[in-house]
């Protein structure tokens, strides 16, 4: 799939942020293990027991740029609109997808779905939810006026959205998409208000205007104190009984320095915060105020080629993936809190989709540790071995480097030469939108995460011919097919299978080199409870299970 703008802004997240988002989930292509148990990774932490006045916060990243859900494709931005702005399906902790502004959905072909949308849903003002804010919501993605980061992709195969019911839409595609839901459960599904959109014009999502939507928790014009922090209050009059907000509010702030956050959550003035910076775990491992929890992520580090020089040859790759010691960096760059990719799709998507684990361990190469298979794949290049290797990381991050130079130990046993770049971040941003950025590199990094859980959109991302994160002109007709043909399958478990065999497809070429899955790392003072612990917390409102744990 491919959007105009959304990995970019991922990307250059990755990039300027001061601390490693989130870390790993199971995979099974390494030697040894690391001090997180993949197998005890969470998706919960346990039930609020009531309601609490306050919860302080941290959004590691830094500061949102807006409030705007069309312009939400980061970190900052997407942590904080989840609990805000709903989406016509909601993703859950444990990776399933459930209806949620949507009451249903049906498809025969998946071309032409019927979506039911619920009724007595209310904006935070008390204004009824109408059926043209549905329809206005998503035709935004495709209005060029709108700037949306998500245009492309899914939005780009939907021939038209109307109202069919009292209470439904249909959606006509292009050409089949049989789980559309999980797409829905994004930005991409999210429902605003049309008549507050219109009349905030060019001052929408921001901190004097803001936006007008239906969650759990609300947000007043005023509450976000630029440089410091943004205050979400509880919408009393929110249409899911069953899931109001237990915090009055949640004030969420800006701290990025490492120490400061370390410090703030161990002296308790700050109560809980995602993607901890690796920096702080020592500290927060011992502190009395609350503790660490590790949750199931979408998350991966990776290699990805330019598919020029050296690293151009898919049996280069598949060495240097068997050559470098993924494990190693696991345990010493990411703390333990990581464990070797088994795959480019990390591995607790696939854990929640049944009988997959067996019919990956048939279909997936072994990606594991070994060196002497490493210089068997070698003997397949068909390239000049002895040029060097060239592959581009943010100078500022310096555990990139750490990465790479473990990589380049592999490559050396192989007689290789791989040479870590640093290029300034300003620069290295460019390499996510501009291929001219990347002449002259084999490859770069990235720190990349699903948008939705379902392992076939990011296959589809990664690997299709045209896709958004396809940097390296990557096509191949019988990937292209098994994509299209796994998108198109209507039964779940033949659609696995599909999807399995267009991975392990894939996998034997990588147009990326996966390194590790990454898990999510939180922390949570021990007064409150409740936030999802797994990697669900960009499109999930996970503030509004924020309570009292005593």
């Amino acid at each position: 799939m491919k959007f105009a703008k959304t990995r970019v802004a991922v990307a250059l997240l990755a990039v300027t942020g001061l601390a490693l988002a989130g870390c790993a989930s199971g995979a099974r292509g390494g030697s040894g293990e690391g001090k997180v148990d993949d197998s005890k990774l969470q998706q919960t932490t346990p039930a609020a027991k009531g309601d609490i006045d306050r919860v302080t916060w941290n959004s590691t990243y830094g500061e949102l740029a807006t409030l705007d859900p069309a312009k939400a494709f980061n970190y900052p931005e997407n942590t904080i609109v989840s609990n805000l702005c709903e989406p016509l399906f909601q993703m859950q902790p444990d990776f399933s997808i459930k209806p949620n502004l949507a009451t249903k959905a049906e498809t025969t072909d998946g071309l032409t779905w019927k979506i039911g949308i619920r009724d007595k849903v209310t904006f935070w003002d008390g204004s009824p939810m109408t059926m043209q804010d549905v329809l206005y919501s998503l035709k935004r993605h495709n209005d060029p006026s709108e700037g949306s980061y998500w245009t492309g992709g899914v939005t780009a195969n939907i021939a038209k959205v109307e109202q069919s019911g009292d209470h439904e839409i249909t959606i006509t595609l292009k050409s089949p998409d049989q789980i559309l839901p999980s797409s829905l459960s994004t930005v991409l599904g999210v429902v605003v208000q049309e008549k507050q959109r219109k009349a905030a014009g060019q001052n929408y999502g921001n901190p004097d205007t803001g936006v007008m939507c239906t969650g759990p928790l609300s947000y007043t014009p005023g509450d976000w104190k630029q440089g410091q922090s943004i205050t979400l209050k509880r919408f009393d009059g929110y249409w899911n009984a069953d899931k109001k907000a237990k915090a009055k509010e949640v004030q969420i702030g800006f701290v990025v320095d490492p120490t400061a956050i370390a410090t703030g959550l161990k002296s308790g003035d700050i109560q809980g915060s995602y993607d901890v910076p690796l920096p702080a775990l020592g500290e927060l491992s011992s502190s009395s105020t609350g503790a660490m929890v590790y949750g199931q992520g979408m998350q991966i580090m990776a290699i990805i080629s330019t598919g020029k020089g050296t690293f151009g040859d898919p049996a280069v790759r598949r060495a240097l993936t068997r050559a470098t010691d993924r494990q190693a960096i696991a345990d010493t760059v990411y703390e333990g809190t990581a464990t070797p990719s088994r795959s480019v799709v990390p591995q607790s998507p696939w854990d929640a989709i049944p009988d997959a684990a067996k019919l990956r361990d048939k279909e997936l190469p072994d990606l594991s540790y070994d060196v002497k298979a490493a210089k068997e794949e070698l003997k397949a290049a068909k390239v000049d071995l002895s040029k060097p290797i060239k592959i581009a990381y943010p100078s500022e991050r310096g555990f990139y480097a750490d990465i790479l130079n473990e990589m380049a130990n592999g490559a050396k046993e192989l007689g290789l030469t791989l040479q870590p770049t640093g290029v300034p971040s300003a620069q290295f941003g460019a390499f996510f939108s501009d291929p001219k950025a990347r002449e002259g590199f084999d490859g770069f990094v990235t720190t990349n995460y699903l948008s939705a859980p379902d392992p076939l959109l990011h296959l589809i991302s990664v690997a299709k011919t045209g896709s958004d994160q396809n940097y390296s002109g990557f096509s191949d007709p019988q990937v292209d097919s098994a994509l299209d043909a796994a998108l198109a399958e209507k039964d779940v478990k033949k659609r696995t299978e599909l999807t399995v065999k267009a991975e392990a497809l894939v996998m034997q070429q990588q147009p990326w080199v996966p390194i590790d899955d990454l898990a999510v790392r939180m922390y949570l003072n021990k007064k409150v409870t409740g936030a999802p612990a797994s990697f669900v917390y960009l499109y999930y409102p996970w503030a509004a299970d924020l309570g009292s744990a005593e």
